[in-house]
């Protein structure tokens, strides 16, 4: 049976909820990194536009919003945008952020935060962002992927100054990114965590443990750049992941449906606790990703995307 995403207007809640602490969300939310564009883009997004698909986003049923200070090219912030867009802010709407890295004015990112500058950066959001609190919290972890061969630092010090901050009614919950299970198990036993963010997608499975890990303790787990991999142009390489394109685009043409639809239903399909935050700049892909909650793939389908081997370009089916 196949499934027709563009004869409705789609709607973020046909993905079903997840409970983020004690607020319910969507599991199709937005990620705000490419709303006033990439760094290597020749110009930045229209802020017009960008606050166009934000609008959209909340008239979809996206009530979860992904985004940091960090997030901003010299004429845009992500964080401004939202602000400007959306506020006030609808009751159920849920706003992300994340703190850790710093950015100089030029762009480039600095030294990780030490646990006593934490408390800037999240005042920073919550100025940017005209709150009196933040929803969540990221603490983002490093400056790259965490599984590329290096041992799990502690997280204890960064992460209970975050808990502190909690206790003192600045941030309603905590989360974490871009960690190996070990950092996410020490982070447990200072706060409650609420959610995990991590590279991961159908072609970067490393982390398939810790998306195990997340499920068994109730915790969201928040891939990002499930789909921006397969996307030409999506990286300052301008490559894109090749890995299964046969097969993605067959299910695609099944489904009536797109590759990058195809990819965001499978990450879906990992679990109830697997949430989805694809970035856009454009409203018709906003549509696209938020049909995507409503793609239900086969055991067949499901099966053949679960054997692709990542990196090799080939199905272990074949």
């Amino acid at each position: 049976m196949t499934t027709d995403t563009t004869t409705t207007t789609p709607n973020a809640a046909d993905a079903g909820t997840w409970q983020l602490g004690d607020r319910t969300i969507n599991r199709i939310g937005l990620g705000a990194m490419r709303l006033m564009g990439m760094p290597w883009d020749k110009a930045p997004r229209s802020r017009d536009a960008s606050i166009a698909v934000l609008r959209r986003a909340v008239e979809l049923g996206v009530n979860h919003i992904d985004t940091a200070a960090f997030y901003f090219v010299p004429l845009r912030s992500a964080n401004e945008l939202i602000s400007t867009a959306l506020q006030p802010y609808p009751d159920d709407l849920v706003i992300t952020t994340k703190v850790g890295p710093g950015r100089s004015r030029d762009g480039g990112f600095e030294p990780m935060a030490r646990p006593d500058q934490l408390r800037g950066q999240v005042e920073e959001n919550i100025r940017q962002l005209g709150r009196d609190h933040l929803d969540v919290v990221n603490l983002r972890w490093g400056t790259t992927m965490a599984g590329q061969g290096r041992e799990p630092e502690s997280v204890a010090e960064h992460f209970g100054a975050l808990a502190e901050l909690r206790e003192a009614g600045l941030i309603r919950h905590l989360g974490i990114s871009n960690i190996l299970p070990e950092q996410l198990t020490e982070a447990m036993s200072i706060a409650p965590v609420v959610c995990v963010q991590n590279q991961y997608g159908l072609t970067s499975r490393e982390d398939d443990a810790l998306v195990t890990l997340c499920g068994e303790h109730g915790i969201a787990f928040v891939p990002f750049f499930s789909v921006g991999a397969a996307v030409e142009g999506a990286s300052p390489a301008g490559g894109a992941d090749k890995t299964g394109q046969a097969e993605v685009a067959a299910i695609a043409e099944a489904q009536g449906a797109t590759p990058a639809q195809v990819r965001l239903a499978w990450t879906l399909h990992r679990g109830p606790h697997v949430l989805a935050i694809p970035g856009t700049g454009s409203t018709a892909h906003l549509e696209e990703n938020v049909a995507a909650g409503a793609l239900r793939l086969s055991e067949d389908q499901l099966a053949t995307l679960d054997g692709i081997v990542p990196g090799t370009g080939v199905s272990a089916l074949r």
